[in-house]
């Protein structure tokens, strides 16, 4: 192993002052780091082995002789405040809109306290401004991780954000990945679907092999669970759901992902997931480079049992890691989860999933795609089909508390280094107002009295605006989407008079308010009015009639014909109404417009349960059968255990469910299948053979010479005996 140390140069200190800044404090900030004089080592390569000799996974993977396992940071001797190991510095797998492992200033993850990568970063600041293939703009770094730095840029060309995933620079100088990077990257960036990032371009730069990537800026299922965000069961099906579609569009087009796990899906600000990385896995598997051990067992906790053995892979590899993630974002743990890279691929590669009682209704689903056997499991396909009908037994999902969401206080979250500009003052002069000069006029008597009048009334006035300038005055708030409750709520401090117009909108809930006057912002005074237009809802519609007659499609139609939708759908058995016409409905009469009108639909007669017939006489098991209006088809079949006239089984079989009017097939035993064995004696052993295989019997064994002629057989001819039985033939010369 080689390894490269430089002092802790300006850059090193300005990332660490900047995390200072922020109240954090790194690994290596002994008091000689402060300083700026601690060294700060890297490791740029090492030796590498066969991915598959280890366990297999489709990743970056080798050995590591003893003297090489450390990659501690170098520090001054007595310096203890640092870890003895980088593990606890890079396991932090925050991904930050793409799928990498990010580096947060400090992160905590399984109640782990993380540093982060303070030279990385500071490296990727150095890069800022670079123009990439002479189009791509680096304008801010957004993560680091085990393969990659990944950059915020602008697209000069089309004037657009984009995500720059740039490949490490030891990278830059393998041909076998390099290889391997041009054709997966071609390949991947012909992948179009809504739950796959996209990749715009790709290219080779003298730093290392970069990606042009669909910018998302929702963050990623890491970022979520690291922040101590579980998902409801409905949350993690919408989730399973969206990745299943991606990984079933990728599968059919011979791509297999190979790694994924919670930082490799990310969202976009509206909650779509993207899948991310196609293709990266199986290229860095053939790369001359060593992954730190963070990474691999990062990796690691979402393998399937076929990579721990080192088989061949296909699609349904990732249902078995997409399987283990779901797990983790209910239930904060991931199953099989050892101590060691080994312990955890080994754990699982027997053993089933069983799901946590957490999953609800999702739980069946996930322990059909956790089965070790990938014969045995869903593809895809199969899990989007699967999740689509356990999503009736869930409820609608919450939407997830994505990167930038909306707080709950309405706020919406701020950067705590953000520094807010004020508005510089536009107004820092006085206005003098222009002197206007009256020129001197003949002085008349009735100017005198207009001027006097004119005085009464400015006194007047004035006085009246004295009064008025102690009314206090009040900033209406902004009223418009409350309910009027909180309306009046809001204005009571106001001491304003409230004035209420209500009518009915399409489209709107009652008792809230649609638009206000004053509006929002506005100085009024107090005992002044304010009018609010509150809705009264939709107005009332007529819910139609609907006819026994009806099947649930035409009841949809008139539904919705009258301007309102269909809520929930009912179906149970009835005796007497087919199956699909309607039963019931409500509300009935009127209904505002829009509202659900709720269907009870006939689910048809109710199945009855095929009762247990065996041993009896095939007449009393026909009323039997005919009680429960069902109809019986005689077979009959021979049977050496049930005497002959009784019944020997039913198909469909005693305790299944059968449909009311279906046919029950009753096999009525006829007796043991018995035949004669016939008369060889003077034949040839073979024509012999022959005889006995036309009567159903076969020769168990010749007793004299093979191609002598029968004198006698065993059992004797004449006798009974069940088909298929061996005959012993004596023979001579």
């Amino acid at each position: 192993m080689r390894t490269r140390c430089s002092p802790g140069g300006s850059s090193s200190r300005a990332a660490s002052i900047s995390f200072q800044r922020r109240g954090y404090t790194t690994p290596s900030m002994s008091a000689a780091t402060r300083g700026g004089m601690a060294p700060i080592c890297m490791r740029t390569r090492i030796e590498r082995r066969g991915v598959e000799s280890i366990w297999g996974i489709g990743s970056s993977v080798s050995r590591v002789s003893p003297s090489s396992r450390s990659m501690s940071p170098c520090r001054p001797s007595g310096d203890q405040s640092a870890p003895s190991s980088m593990n606890a510095s890079i396991r932090s797998t925050t991904s930050l809109r793409i799928g990498i492992e990010a580096t947060d200033p400090i992160h905590r993850a399984n109640g782990v306290r993380h540093y982060p990568r303070v030279v990385a970063m500071s490296r990727m600041a150095d890069q800022l401004g670079r123009v990439l293939g002479g189009r791509y703009r680096l304008l801010a770094p957004i993560g680091t991780g085990a393969s990659a730095h990944v950059f915020l840029a602008e697209d000069v060309s089309l004037r657009r954000r984009v995500a720059v995933k740039v490949l490490h620079a030891a990278l830059a100088h393998d041909e076998a990945f390099l290889r391997r990077f041009r054709a997966e990257a071609q390949a991947a960036a012909a992948l179009s679907h809504p739950n796959i990032m996209a990749v715009f371009d790709w290219g080779e730069d003298d730093d290392g092999p970069y990606l042009v990537l669909e910018h998302l800026s929702g963050g990623s299922l890491r970022s979520l669970l690291d922040e101590g965000h579980r998902l409801s069961p409905s949350q993690a099906l919408a989730v399973g759901l969206q990745t299943a579609r991606g990984l079933d569009y990728a599968h059919r087009r011979g791509f297999v992902h190979r790694d994924i796990k919670p930082a490799n899906l990310l969202f976009d600000d509206e909650g779509r997931l993207c899948i991310a990385d196609f293709g990266l896995a199986r290229a860095l598997a053939e790369a001359a480079w060593t992954e730190p051990a963070g990474a691999v067992v990062g990796s690691a906790r979402y393998a399937s049992p076929e990579q721990a053995r080192g088989a061949s892979l296909d699609g349904k590899s990732d249902v078995y890691s997409l399987a283990l993630v779901l797990v983790e974002a209910v239930t904060g743990e991931v199953p099989f989860a050892a101590d060691t890279t080994i312990a955890t691929l080994m754990a699982r590669v027997n053993a089933p999933l069983v799901a946590p009682p957490e999953l609800g209704a999702l739980g069946p689903v996930i322990e059909r795609s956790g089965v070790p056997d990938p014969e045995q499991r869903p593809d895809a396909a199969r899990l989007g089909h699967d999740l689509d009908r356990a999503a009736r037994e869930l409820p609608a999902p919450d939407p997830l508390l994505l990167a930038g969401s909306v707080k709950d206080d309405g706020t919406a979250p701020r950067d705590p280094d953000m520094t807010v500009l004020s508005a510089p003052a536009l107004f820092d002069q006085a206005l003098t107002p222009h002197e206007v000069v009256i020129p001197e006029r003949r002085r008349r008597w009735p100017l005198w009295a207009l001027l006097a009048v004119l005085l009464v009334a400015v006194g007047g006035a004035a006085a009246y605006a004295v009064v008025q300038s102690r009314i206090p005055t009040h900033v209406v708030p902004s009223l418009v989407s409350r309910t009027e409750a909180q309306a009046r709520a809001a204005l009571r401090p106001l001491h304003v008079n409230v004035v209420v117009r209500r009518q009915f909108v399409d489209a709107t809930k009652a008792g809230i308010v649609l638009d206000q006057d004053p509006s929002a912002g506005a100085k009024v005074k107090e005992h002044s009015r304010v009018r609010l237009n509150v809705s009264r809802g939709p107005p009332l519609v007529a819910v139609p009639l609907l006819a026994s007659t009806d099947d649930e499609a035409a009841a949809r139609a008139k539904i919705e014909q009258a301007g309102l939708t269909v809520g929930t759908v009912q179906t149970p058995y009835s005796e007497d109404v087919p199956k699909g016409r309607v039963l019931s409905w409500s509300p009935t009469g009127r209904a505002p417009k829009g509202s659900p009108v709720n269907l009870v639909v006939s689910n048809g007669p109710p199945p009855r349960q095929v009762p247990l017939l065996a041993g009896k006489k095939f007449d009393d098991a026909k009323q039997e059968l005919e009680g429960l209006q069902l109809h019986a088809q005689r077979v009959d079949v021979f049977s050496d255990t049930v005497p002959k006239g009784q019944v020997v089984s039913t198909s469909p079989p005693a305790g299944a469910d059968a449909p009311r009017d279906s046919k029950v097939t009753v096999n009525v035993s006829k007796g043991p299948d018995l035949v004669a064995v016939p008369n060889v004696v003077g034949k040839s052993a073979v024509d012999a053979e022959k005889a006995l295989n036309a009567a159903g019997l076969v020769v168990s064994s010749v007793s004299g010479p093979p191609t002598g002629v029968v004198f006698a057989t065993s059992p004797p001819a004449g006798t009974q005996v069940h088909r298929g039985s061996g005959v012993i033939l004596a023979t001579k010369h």
